[in-house]
């Protein structure tokens, strides 16, 4: 899919580094705001100091973590129809099949190698 716009909630600034060296390689044309806890990101969605195209969302953070977020923003009448990815360390097919019930659009874990992360934003930024 093509994203205009896209919010990174995630606390791991490495993480967040990677993410959008990556996305800048997927797509130079696509924006990248950065919030560090889910509770961040509500308020700015709140505020519209940010209009996404589509989420990514780490699970594990302090303050607000990524299924508390979820939760909250799929029951909100003004975010639910903004595209959730889940883009956590977790790996097991539990938690990704918990996360698509709350209403993620798709799941991924962040993987060990830059070249596997890339190839995985290619097949999203795709399709």
């Amino acid at each position: 899919m093509k994203y205009n716009k896209v919010l990174l909630v995630d606390d791991d600034e490495d993480d967040q580094e990677i993410f959008r060296y990556v996305l800048n390689e997927v797509s130079p044309s696509t924006s990248c705001s950065v919030s560090y806890t889910g509770l961040d990101a509500l308020k700015k969605l709140g505020l519209r100091e940010v209009e996404p195209d589509c989420i990514f969302l780490d699970l594990n953070m302090p303050v607000m973590n990524g299924f508390q977020f979820l939760t909250q923003i799929k029951a909100n009448d003004n975010f639910k129809h903004i595209p959730v990815v889940v883009y956590s360390t977790a790996s097991n097919a539990e938690t990704a099949e918990q996360v698509k019930a709350l209403g993620a659009s798709a799941f991924i874990t962040k993987p060990h190698q830059y070249s596997t992360l890339l190839d995985t934003m290619q097949d999203l930024f795709k399709g």
